[in-house]
C-alpha cells in the first residue's frame, strides 16, 4: 500500500515537472514573437500625454489613426506614450513626412512617472531623432549616453554635457544621408539592449551608443510641430545587438 502511495506521488510529481517545463519553454518562445504595438484600428494600449489639453479637453487631437495609419499631426505637441514598459528589444519603425518636412522622434527608456521634466513638455527618456535631415540624432531628456568620437558629435564643452536644462543634451548621428525623399517611408530601426542603444535608418547605422542611464521604459511618439505618418510599430525581444553589416544586407533583400 506504502509502495503503492509513493509510486503515484512520484508520479503526479512527474508529471507536474513535465507541465511546469512545457509551460516555461512555451513562455520563452511566445516572450520572443514580435509584437504589433499599432493595431491599425486605433490607439488602444497608448495613451496622450498633451499639455494644452489640461485646460482645453476638447481640444483636437494630437493624435489619431487615419487610413490604417497612426498619424501624429503635429500639434497641439505632446506626445503619445505606451501604457506597457519594454526592455532588450528591437523596434521597427516605419514613417514618412506627409505634407512639409519638421520635426519628431522615438523616444525610448520613457518613465512615465516623470512626463514632463523639461520645457514642462518632455518626459525623462533617450530621445532618437526623425526630424528631416537629423534621423538618428540622440537627444537625452533627464537620462545620458555615450557615442564614439563623443567630443566631436557633442556640443559644448564636456563639463557641460547631460540631459536636464541648459546642458547640451544633443548628439549628432552619423551621417545624414539616410533618409528618403520627402513623401517615401523610411524604416528606423532601434535596438535597445542593457545600457546600449543602437539605432538604423534604411539600413545605415546612423548611431551607437553605450553607458545609457536608463535601460527599460515606455516608449513614446512625439508631436512636434510637423504631421508624421506610422504604418508600422513592430517590437521584438531581443538578447544580443545586431551587427551593422547585417542588418545593411537584411535592409537590401
Amino acid at each position: 500500500m506504502i509502495q503503492t502511495k509513493l509510486a503515484n506521488i512520484l508520479l503526479g510529481l512527474a508529471i507536474l515537472l513535465q507541465f511546469s517545463l512545457a509551460s516555461l519553454a512555451f513562455a520563452q518562445e511566445e516572450s520572443s514573437e514580435t509584437i504589433s504595438l499599432f493595431n491599425g484600428k486605433d490607439l488602444t494600449g497608448w495613451y496622450a500625454d498633451v499639455p494644452d489639453a489640461d485646460d482645453n479637453p476638447d481640444i483636437k487631437p494630437s493624435f489619431l489613426v487615419r487610413d490604417g495609419k497612426l498619424v501624429s499631426m503635429g500639434v497641439p505637441r505632446g506626445h503619445l506614450i505606451s501604457k506597457k514598459s519594454f526592455k532588450d528589444y528591437r523596434l521597427e519603425v516605419e514613417y514618412r513626412f506627409a505634407g512639409e518636412p519638421g520635426n519628431c522622434g522615438v523616444l525610448v527608456h520613457t518613465d512615465g512617472e516623470k512626463p514632463r521634466v523639461l520645457y514642462d513638455m518632455f518626459p525623462a527618456s533617450l530621445e532618437v531623432q526623425m526630424q528631416h535631415g537629423m534621423a538618428g540624432d540622440f537627444w537625452c531628456i533627464h537620462q545620458d549616453i555615450k557615442v564614439p568620437n563623443m567630443e566631436s558629435r557633442r556640443a559644448g564643452p564636456k563639463d557641460n554635457w547631460g540631459g536636464k536644462k541648459g546642458q547640451s543634451r544633443h548628439i549628432s548621428n552619423l551621417t545624414d544621408d539616410s533618409e528618403k525623399p520627402l513623401g517615401e517611408w523610411n524604416k528606423m530601426v532601434i535596438e535597445c539592449l542593457g545600457d546600449k542603444i543602437r539605432v538604423w535608418v534604411n539600413g545605415d547605422l546612423v548611431n551607437d551608443g553605450y553607458d545609457c542611464t536608463a535601460s527599460e521604459g515606455q516608449i513614446s511618439l512625439q508631436a512636434e510641430g510637423a504631421e508624421v505618418e506610422f504604418r508600422k510599430l513592430e517590437l521584438t525581444p531581443i538578447k544580443e545587438l545586431t551587427a551593422a553589416k547585417d542588418e545593411a544586407a537584411a535592409d537590401e533583400r
